[in-house]
């Protein structure tokens, strides 16, 4: 049990309600407790490939991010109510456009160059905003399963992806980006 101490007790316990083959429920800003969840920082998890409450999460993280349902192009772990640094990203920047796994995901560098993109989430059902405030490329520093430290350049649609993923390790929303309030709300 040792290896798992990465994660509490009830964390663990909502990891391995279900085989690694099972998504796990995605946490929603119309639910009061899920809202306040979405809106924590969450904390560091130390790399270690041969634990096991950490291996079944990354599957169960990456199966629920590419349900049929959610169709999702990144998932952070707090979307499922997992209070750790953990990510999911499709990388459009790569042949194939692979899924993959980052621990503790930290952006270094933000170009001043931005981008104007659409965005939607997984957790803020029907709704898509277009944001100007993302930065065109940035660098990032992080950690694989392996326990391997990388930094690496992203650079469009892709680095979106990172910094919504990332904002929400830190208890941000993309809805929380808007110049503009009062918007209408505008479903998908």
């Amino acid at each position: 049990m040792n290896s798992q101490k990465s994660f509490s007790a009830e964390q663990i316990n909502l990891i391995t309600s279900a085989d690694s083959l099972t998504l796990m429920r995605v946490f929603k800003i119309t639910n009061k407790q899920d809202s306040i969840l979405l809106r924590s920082k969450s904390q560091y998890i130390k790399p270690d490939i041969n634990n096991v409450a950490l291996k079944t999460f990354v599957k169960r993280l990456y199966k629920t991010v590419t349900d049929s349902v959610s169709l999702g192009v990144g998932i952070a772990a707090p979307q499922v109510g997992i209070l750790k640094n953990i990510i999911w990203v499709q990388r459009f920047d790569k042949e194939d456009f692979p899924f993959e796994v980052y621990l503790n995901p930290k952006i270094i560098e933000y170009s001043e160059e931005k981008q104007v993109q659409r965005e939607g989430c997984l957790s803020i059902p029907n709704r898509t905003e277009t944001l100007n405030s993302r930065s065109n490329s940035i660098k990032i520093e992080y950690d694989t399963m392996q326990a391997e430290h990388k930094t690496e350049t992203v650079e469009g649609f892709t680095a979106v992806i990172f910094q919504h993923e990332i904002d929400h390790l830190n208890g941000i929303l993309f809805i929380d980006l808007l110049n503009n309030k009062e918007e209408v709300l505008e479903t998908k």
